[in-house]
């Protein structure tokens, strides 16, 4: 794919991967647009970036992707290119009976994703070069005990885009996935005690990766263990499984204790 002279909308770019993608994007000469729950984070992003365009809006509610869409495509009628980064992942016990809670994860990395497709997809069926990446999760190979949602979303991300992909081709809309593994981001802050940060990719070379891959068209790119996690997960399921089982118990017993 050209990563050049396109204006891409990246949702939840205000911090991690989203914000490094806005970034390096930017330098490639492309108009990017951002989201956020945050206008403070908005705020500070278009500081730090002033290039940058920013809409405050909530992936996991539905009226707030209408009206994204609508002011989008009105100021930027030139968009050709979805990022559906936004996410969030967090501990969970599956003995909590609060099901809105449980389900929060839901809405924002799966049904968020999803609805953003399907409200810009008229727009981008006009362009010559239109593409979506979804930016799911090495988890999506291995379940990740302790945070039995997002592995599931992520999982459920994956099964879709791939979908996507196939039903898209008549339409010239490049669909990616980003395989993305652990990363030095506030997404996995909470997660520090569990995971030895080692295992965290930086931001910089994270992102680096996913746009040689988008340049040469890789429609699933896997920075990092990403690909490792993938490859064991055929290879030797159980075992992974174990680890992250083992890891997820002592976690959850710490935290009852």
């Amino acid at each position: 794919m050209e990563l050049r002279n396109n204006t891409i909308l990246i949702t939840g770019g205000t911090s991690g991967i989203g914000l490094e993608l806005a970034a390096q994007l930017l330098d490639l000469n492309n108009t990017v647009i951002i989201t956020g729950r945050d206008q403070a984070k908005l705020d500070q992003t278009k500081l730090k970036f002033p290039k940058i365009h920013t809409f405050k809006s909530d992936v996991s509610d539905p009226a707030a992707i209408i009206n994204l869409y609508d002011q989008v495509t009105k100021q930027f009628p030139d968009l050709n290119f979805i990022i559906n980064n936004a996410g969030e992942m967090r501990k969970l016990d599956l003995h909590d009976k609060d099901l809105d809670n449980i389900n929060r994860e839901i809405e924002i990395n799966l049904s968020g994703p999803i609805r953003m497709v399907q409200q810009f997809l008229s727009h981008l069926q006009t362009k010559k070069n239109a593409a979506i990446m979804n930016v799911t999760s090495g988890i999506a190979f291995v379940p990740f005990p302790l945070a039995p949602i997002y592995g599931a979303t992520k999982s459920g991300l994956q099964s879709y885009t791939r979908s996507l992909r196939v039903q898209l081709k008549r339409d010239n809309i490049k669909v990616f996935e980003l395989v993305a593994p652990g990363a030095n981001t506030p997404l996995n802050d909470k997660f520090l005690g569990d995971v030895d940060p080692k295992m965290f990719m930086e931001p910089d070379k994270l992102v680096a990766v996913t746009i040689k891959g988008l340049r040469k068209d890789r429609y699933q790119i896997f920075p990092g263990v990403a690909r490792m996690l993938a490859i064991l997960s055929r290879l030797a399921p159980g075992l992974v499984f174990g680890m992250m089982s083992r890891m997820s118990e002592k976690s959850l017993a710490q935290t009852k204790s």
